[in-house]
């Protein structure tokens, strides 16, 4: 089943008398219960679409349906469903973790007899139960990334999206935040947008839809795009480079690079089944064998021709779309 529908949308600004094409014409479908990755660089409509999905943003055309509601006809309606996770830190630092939680509940207009229970029940799954009557302000940065996911979480909503969650955070702390992602997907039966520049937290999800230049190039699992992107390249080293490079040529009919320090690679599909057949026929010593397997950055790089670059989040702008969002949930 799918709980958000996009069909034919179209996003365009106005600057001075130019019309900007920020989205152009995608479609689209997130299935209920997946982690949808939604990658692209600065600049690729990305972050317009997910400020139209939220009710941010108002299109130039197209539809959008979440939960079964027109986002553009039914937006307060839209709010009750999604959770937000901005890329910017935006918490009160001044105020507990507990306390936190109860300002925004009270914003969602939670009820007062279920509060208390989903509050405890959010601290206990990302791990800050004994750190609820802390300040904000003494935590670490994977611990404030924790807390913003409950408070996403606080309203029962059945889609969560995440922007950038883990930027600025060490590789370690990334993990912890995808393990109680995770743990909470299965928990509250999430549905997961997550937006990011991270190939390897790329990998967490179930299907990735790539955007350039405002138009989706691809959309599939990670698995298949990386087999559709490149085979599996395999690299050798041996005793006698020039020689082996010729065998294989001659042999296998295989094209073989050689880098600088003398290491031979060549492209196969199904590079596991045939290194049995390559290695009984080598007729030289090898020093190394390695499969190299194609990377979602492989794909990136194939299909747009640059690589991705970092998110350079517009300040202003988030804080303009957080003070809406707020202002609209007490309406």
């Amino acid at each position: 089943m799918d709980i958000i529908q996009v069909s034919h949308l179209r996003k365009e600004y106005r600057l001075g008398n130019r019309i900007i094409p920020a989205i152009k014409d995608i479609s689209f479908t997130v299935r209920q219960g997946e982690v949808f990755g939604f990658l692209g660089p600065n600049g690729a409509g990305k972050s317009s679409t997910i400020n139209i999905l939220c009710t941010v943003l108002k299109p130039t055309s197209g539809t959008v349906i979440l939960d079964s509601q027109n986002v553009m006809d039914s937006p307060h309606q839209v709010r009750k469903s999604i959770g937000v996770v901005f890329q910017d830190p935006s918490l009160d630092e001044k105020l507990t973790a507990w306390e936190n939680l109860d300002f925004h509940a009270r914003l969602y207009n939670v009820p007062a007899n279920l509060k208390l229970e989903r509050i405890n029940m959010l601290l206990k799954l990302t791990g800050l139960g004994e750190r609820r009557h802390d300040l904000v302000s003494s935590f670490s940065g994977g611990m404030k990334r924790r807390l913003e996911i409950a408070r996403g979480l606080i309203h029962y909503p059945k889609v969560l999206f995440l922007d950038e969650p883990t930027i600025g955070l060490d590789p370690q702390s990334r993990t912890h935040i995808w393990g109680y992602v995770e743990m909470l997907r299965k928990t509250e039966n999430l549905t997961i947008f997550l937006s990011t520049h991270y190939m390897e937290e790329a990998e967490n999800c179930d299907r990735i839809a790539i955007i350039d230049h405002g138009e989706i190039i691809t959309l599939d699992t990670p698995a298949n795009l990386k087999k559709e992107a490149a085979a599996d390249r395999i690299q050798i080293r041996t005793d006698q480079p020039g020689q082996a490079k010729s065998f294989i040529e001659e042999h296998f009919g295989l094209k073989v690079e050689e880098d600088e320090d003398g290491m031979m690679s060549f492209e196969m599909e199904n590079a596991e089944q045939f290194l049995p057949e390559f290695v009984r026929s080598f007729p030289f010593s090898l020093t190394s064998l390695n499969i190299r397997r194609p990377t979602l950055d492989d794909v990136f790089l194939k299909l747009t021709g640059h690589g991705i670059r970092p998110e350079g989040a517009d300040r202003k702008s988030l804080m303009r779309a957080r003070v809406r969002i707020k202002g609209r949930t007490r309406n």
